[in-house]
């Protein structure tokens, strides 16, 4: 982790910043590698301290082996200020995007007469290295591996419910640390809901059933959407997903390096508009994924990070889906990486129709 240090060290410089407080848990796992569910990095020219409870000392010095461990007083900030005070900081960031106004108005109070200044550093997470790549692609392959069961499983007169327990299950015997977001199994009518949540709804013939899961491994995340039939499917199902398909596949080929997400977007967009369903795809078509399941840069018309110019290394989903209330749903997701050309998709699962007979 030590590179990752250095970096955002030279990042403090170049923003004439003291130091910095880091806060939100992705941020903090990335550059100290502490797994913890408490704690705050305290990073300065001349230091690099994890400031954590008794709790999590032990385990956050195998974990951060690059860290000073600090254990900190009943109220964190008090063992910060003692830290700042010692490092002679006047000049402290902090993640305006994670801090609430309560811990805001606390630090304010506490680390007086400091000046604090807001910052934004999820963008030194948006190129994934080789470390992450493998953690990634591992959790893509147990989602993968996951899929290829449920096919073999999931039969009418199951519920949603029972879908999405086996789905969790499969995964965690592969080596999933835990699911990497709540699994969306919705069927029939209710497959219209793009995240609607499994129900108690029995699984009949006849039904669109879409399966959105994922896997985390070594805290990385995958992500993958698959729409199936369950049993003969009508001519408007089969034709339906088909147009999803060649709009996912569109989406694709149209990542590739100094495009930007919202770029990428447009073009989906306007080919499921011209196909007259335009007003039934109301989601981006798709978010980057790492060590959180939604983060950037977006494949989408209006979030923030969708003109962040795509880059080799970036990894984002492509998942276009088509919403009809009252008759169902239908989406297919991907995990890509941006190449040097192009992309990769990481996904193996078939995007095959299939009807599960």
């Amino acid at each position: 982790m030590n590179f990752r240090i250095k970096k955002l060290q030279q990042w403090l410089g170049e923003n004439e910043l003291d130091a910095l407080l880091i806060m939100k848990p992705e941020n903090r796992r990335y550059f100290s590698g502490f797994s913890g569910s408490s704690g705050i990095l305290l990073i300065s020219a001349d230091a690099a301290k994890l400031i954590t409870d008794f709790r999590y000392i032990e385990q956050a010095g195998t974990e951060a082996p690059d860290w000073e461990m600090v254990c900190h007083k009943a109220n964190p900030f008090d063992t910060v200020k003692e830290n700042l005070d010692s490092l002679h900081i006047k000049t402290l960031g902090f993640e305006a995007d994670f801090v609430t106004y309560d811990q805001f108005e606390t630090m304010t109070e506490k680390l007086a007469p400091r000046t604090l200044k807001g910052q934004k550093i999820d963008h030194f997470r948006l190129v994934k290295d080789d470390f992450e790549m493998a953690a990634l692609k591992q959790a893509v392959s147990i989602a993968d591996q996951a899929y290829a069961h449920i096919l073999s499983f999931i039969r009418p007169g199951m519920t949603e419910k029972q879908v999405a327990m086996e789905l969790e299950s499969i995964m965690g015997h592969l080596g999933s640390e835990k699911p990497a977001f709540d699994t969306i199994v919705v069927s029939g009518i209710r497959s219209s809901l793009p995240h609607g949540q499994p129900s108690d709804k029995v699984i009949d013939p006849g039904d669109l059933v879409t399966m959105d899961f994922g896997a985390v491994y070594k805290g990385y995340h995958s992500d993958i959407t698959r729409t199936v039939v369950i049993g003969k499917a009508t001519e408007k199902q089969r034709d339906l997903y088909h147009l999803v398909l060649a709009a996912q596949l569109a989406g694709i080929k149209a990542v590739e390096p100094q495009k930007t997400g919202a770029a990428v977007d447009q073009i989906v967009r306007d080919m499921i508009g011209a196909a007259g369903y335009g007003n039934n795809f109301g989601h981006g078509l798709g978010h980057g994924v790492g060590l959180a399941i939604h983060e950037g840069p977006r494949l989408s018309p209006t979030a923030l990070t969708a003109s962040i110019l795509l880059q080799p290394g970036m990894t984002v989903t492509v998942e276009p889906g088509i919403y009809l209330p009252d008759w169902g749903g239908i989406r297919i997701e991907d995990i890509v990486v941006v190449t040097a050309d192009g992309c990769q998709v990481l996904t193996a699962s078939s995007k095959e129709f299939i009807e599960v007979l």
